[in-house]
């Protein structure tokens, strides 16, 4: 498996425009859908061992966080990667109890946009849509024996609603890479 860091895209960056489909309702979701609440967006896949790792404890956070808005967006090539094909997304969401829109990026322009590096990569916005926070969930890998808590994630999305400074030495995540489609990878991406 591919340990591949995230881009760190610069903090205070406005959040990258987005309409997507959730293949689970057909519904369209677009980044003006979440106005004036603070976002959450993760680029996760259904087969990444980083995601499944921490999948269940997500939507943990996610409930625990009503007031941020939390998305998750599939970018990779489903065509050369099946079980991350749109058709497979609903019963992934499913298992691991998301009650948050988990949208396909067929073209991948949305992951370039965001400097979308590996699976999961987060990216944590104010209600103003400014980032605040990208970086890992927690410390917690495949096979480090520390069991996912999302404590990273969770002290940011905490200080931001608490109005408190959130520290800008944060830790990228770490996870698998995007799994580009030939001939499209991205200028900012390098292979571990």
């Amino acid at each position: 498996m591919a340990r591949t860091p995230s881009t760190m895209l610069a903090l205070g960056t406005a959040a990258p425009d987005f309409n997507l489909v959730e293949p689970a309702s057909g519904k369209h979701y677009a980044l003006s859908d979440f106005s004036g609440k603070p976002l959450l967006v993760v680029f996760i896949c259904n087969h990444c061992p980083y995601v499944i790792h921490l999948a269940a404890k997500l939507a943990e956070v996610a409930k625990a966080n009503s007031e941020v808005a939390f998305v998750a967006i599939n970018s990779n090539d489903a065509e050369n990667y099946p079980a991350d094909a749109p058709e497979n997304m609903a019963a992934f969401a499913q298992q691991y109890g998301f009650d948050f829109p988990y949208l396909f990026d067929a073209t991948q322009a949305v992951a370039q946009r965001y400097q979308a590096a590996c699976t999961p990569d987060f990216y944590l916005f104010s209600a103003e849509h400014t980032l605040v926070y990208r970086g890992q969930f927690d410390a917690a890998r495949p096979h480090n024996a520390i069991a996912p808590s999302g404590e990273d994630l969770q002290r940011a999305i905490s200080q931001l609603l608490a109005g408190e400074a959130i520290l800008t030495e944060q830790s990228p995540s770490l996870g698998c890479n995007i799994k580009w489609r030939p001939g499209h990878e991205p200028a900012y991406f390098t292979h571990p």
